[in-house]
């Protein structure tokens, strides 16, 4: 049994945030191991202090290869990629330093995946800024995935729970995410939902694809979008096949979804969908002055390999104080694993 499990790579994140220590808390989880095998890339010293700051009783065994993986609970095992001076890393700093070792322990599962030697990726929080000092100029983890797998037709999807948003497009000017929704990018958003959701397991997916403008549109009285751009892609879906409708006001969108009337949201622009997803998913406790909840996963759809993220950054304030809450890694991990055993179950067929 443990055998037929899915091996899923998790990258590090950037050494100077909360990824490695989150990542030592998530793998002390005796559950993880009865869904999946885990392994590490990054750096196996940086990742032995992560298990100090977390007050975990783990081991960590430095290993060239994924076939050098044991996968046993108690050990972590850790592609080292050797690419942190301990001697300089502060954290919650911004350095090149950390930013290269993130970017580079990113590459390392991505080539992972590509060659078929794991399942699925699931990568810890970067420093975009710390990314970019070390000369690698994305804008984040989403970008650096499409390049690295040759892909062009992509989204990125946000998960708690029952409530799941896909967008059209994410890190651009809002300027920029209005002359986004066109025909042709809708139409390809909302295919890539059902297929996610088909491969989740859901048979028919429900799809609520959102308006761009207040009330999507008002009949034109508030914007043009609606009728010329996403109407027809709505119907360019259905013709296809897919339970697509809309356009939906985005100011009851989310709550139906929310309670279940559909599966899967198609939002027009980032913070559309990321802020709907937040307010359910992070809970901000003002008398103890901290999160208290963080959940949420983010995954790429469209790539060849399987990816999913925390729906969170490095938390630079917390970094090394073994306070930050591993519940979104944890998350991640999960729908990893369910989307990795799916794709087997599949290619078993």
């Amino acid at each position: 049994m443990v055998l037929q499990l899915p091996i899923i790579g998790i990258s590090m994140g950037d050494p100077a945030g909360i990824g490695p220590e989150i990542t030592a808390k998530a793998l002390a989880e005796e559950s993880v191991y009865r869904i999946c095998r885990p392994l590490v890339t990054g750096d196996a010293s940086a990742m032995e202090q992560a298990v100090r700051i977390a007050k975990v009783k783990l081991d960590i065994r430095p290993i060239e290869q994924a076939a050098d993986a044991k996968f046993k609970y108690g050990t972590i095992d850790v592609i080292d990629l050797k690419n942190v001076d301990m001697n300089s890393l502060i954290h919650g700093k911004v350095s090149a330093m950390a930013g290269n070792s993130a970017f580079e322990a990113v590459r390392k599962v991505i080539e992972l995946a590509m060659a078929d030697e794991i399942d699925a990726t699931v990568t810890g929080p970067i420093n975009k800024k710390a990314m970019n000092d070390a000369g690698f100029h994305y804008t984040g983890h989403t970008e650096i995935y499409a390049e690295l797998t040759g892909t062009k037709d992509y989204t990125m999807m946000l998960a708690d729970k029952n409530l799941r948003v896909v967008h059209v497009s994410t890190h651009v000017s809002l300027r920029q995410a209005c002359d986004n929704v066109k025909k042709e990018r809708v139409l390809a958003v909302i295919k890539l939902a059902f297929d996610a959701m088909r491969d989740f397991g859901i048979a028919n997916p429900r799809i609520g694809v959102a308006g761009l403008n207040p009330h999507a549109g008002e009949g034109g009285l508030f914007g043009w979008e609606e009728e010329k751009e996403i109407m027809p892609a709505i119907e360019g879906a259905r013709f296809m096949g897919i339970n697509a409708e809309g356009p939906i006001p985005p100011d009851t969108l989310f709550s139906k979804a929310k309670g279940g009337q559909y599966d899967i949201v198609v939002a027009m622009y980032h913070d559309q969908g990321h802020i709907p997803l937040k307010v359910v998913g992070f809970n901000w406790d003002e008398k103890e002055k901290k999160w208290g909840s963080v959940s949420g996963v983010n995954i790429t759809l469209g790539l060849p390999i399987i990816r999913t993220s925390v729906d969170h950054g490095t938390a630079f304030g917390k970094a090394g104080k073994g306070t930050a809450s591993h519940e979104s890694l944890l998350h991640a991990i999960e729908y990893a694993a369910k989307f990795a055993a799916q794709r087997n179950l599949k290619g078993k067929q």
